[in-house]
């Protein structure tokens, strides 16, 4: 209070806003955070875990620039009560989300590999295959069925984890331990505990591979740990976001499919014009809502000037990639869905040396996705109204539970 005292009477400090964990339905925009991004391109939230207020930035320019800024660092949030969304997700020494540059290179290069266009292609006909096989099923059992359930879900559990080198027989239970992990509707302990269970499976399979010569991601991860590059710990820390990571997709294909199926025009036209689709598939990242309200933290390491605004050493510091992606500066009439937007420079894997390693199969996997079901189920729509799709709830990753479907 003191602090906060002295502060205020130097300079003009915007209010503090709470920022509830709402659980929101369809590609609607967070109300809370329209609201924010009206007050100023810089705020003050408090989420509903930890402790105290943070800095909010919402500008993509300013987005942008403190991401990649190495004044804002992610070490430094370690063993700080930082407010935060989940009552999980407390900062990990030595875990990759929360390392600075050099450490956080050096662990990243030794699976780029795996995440670079060869890399991804490396997995495209095993997944169209995986994919195809999928399709048939749904059709095979015909009208109705769970998009979700059928296709969405296990999709990309079955591509993340032939990236990763997870034999079949396991992607049930890395599929149980994410939805566990990213959920904070089973409070605090569960969610840790999958996140062990999780843990202790990767540095099995990690210490299996530490002498292998394969190109999936616990292979290369057992080499750099066999040539003493990086821990078994910071492995399997990497492991484990990507596995993680590789699940959002789910998520995000979910509302993709939500948002073409209620509004038929967009989903015709992309039947009619396939050549479109890789630039549509960017349009749709940089609109759907894909988090619910905000990641991880930084802290600001030196003081730093935002738009007009005075961030001290030591503040805590969020950024908004929804909201940078809905910039009227950048990105013109940012609420409306346009397939034609050139440039689309969006931020939906994030930006600096934190961005998402995953997008590039991402896009594949959305590429795939949409191909198979927009060409080989002609008559796909809701089985149900738009406001009867149930959505996740206590979900960090938001996206429909299920998706019921006809055709």
């Amino acid at each position: 209070m003191i602090e906060e005292a002295t502060r205020t009477g130097v300079e003009a400090m915007p209010p503090i806003r709470h920022w509830p964990a709402l659980d929101l339905t369809g590609t609607d925009f967070d109300p809370v955070l329209a609201e924010l991004m009206d007050e100023g391109p810089v705020t003050r939230v408090q989420l509903p875990n930890g402790e105290g207020w943070a800095w909010l930035v919402t500008r993509y320019d300013d987005v942008r620039m403190v991401t990649n800024d190495p004044r804002f660092g992610r070490e430094a949030v370690v063993d700080r009560p930082v407010t935060r969304l989940a009552p999980h997700f407390i900062p990990d020494r030595g875990a990759v989300g929360f390392l600075d540059p050099p450490d956080h290179t050096l662990l990243r290069r030794s699976v780029a590999t795996a995440f670079t266009a060869k890399g991804v292609e490396r997995v495209r006909d095993r997944a169209r295959g995986m994919l195809d096989e999928m399709v048939d099923d749904l059709l095979g059992a015909g009208p109705p069925a769970d998009l979700t359930a059928t296709v969405l879900g296990p999709f990309p559990i079955a591509v993340i984890c032939e990236l990763m080198g997870v034999p079949a027989g396991d992607r049930h239970g890395m599929h149980t331990w994410t939805q566990l992990i990213l959920s904070a509707a089973h409070g605090k302990e569960v969610s840790e505990r999958a996140k062990r269970e999780m843990s202790s499976y990767f540095a099995d399979l990690i210490g299996l591979r530490e002498n292998s010569a394969g190109e999936d991601v616990t292979s290369l991860l057992g080499a750099a740990v066999g040539r003493r590059e990086i821990t078994l710990e910071q492995a399997v820390g990497l492991a484990v976001l990507l596995q993680i990571g590789g699940e959002a997709v789910t998520a995000n294909s979910g509302q993709m499919f939500y948002l073409l199926l209620t509004r038929p025009g967009l989903a015709a036209r992309l039947r009619a014009e396939p050549a479109i689709r890789p630039r549509a598939i960017d349009e749709l990242l940089r609109y759907i809502p894909h988090r619910n309200a905000v990641g991880l933290s930084r802290i600001a390491l030196e003081d730093v000037e935002i738009a007009g605004v005075r961030i001290r050493a030591g503040d805590p510091v969020y950024v908004s990639y929804l909201a940078a992606n809905r910039d009227p500066d950048v990105f013109p009439a940012p609420d409306t869905v346009d397939f034609s937007r050139r440039p689309n420079p969006h931020v939906a894997f994030g930006f600096g040396p934190h961005y998402c390693p995953g997008g590039m199969l991402a896009r594949l996997e959305e590429e795939l996705l949409m191909n198979a079901l927009l060409d080989r189920v002609p008559g796909l729509r809701l089985a149900v109204p738009p406001d009867q799709v149930p959505f996740r709830k206590g979900a960090l990753i938001r996206g429909p539970e299920c998706l019921p479907v006809t055709w």
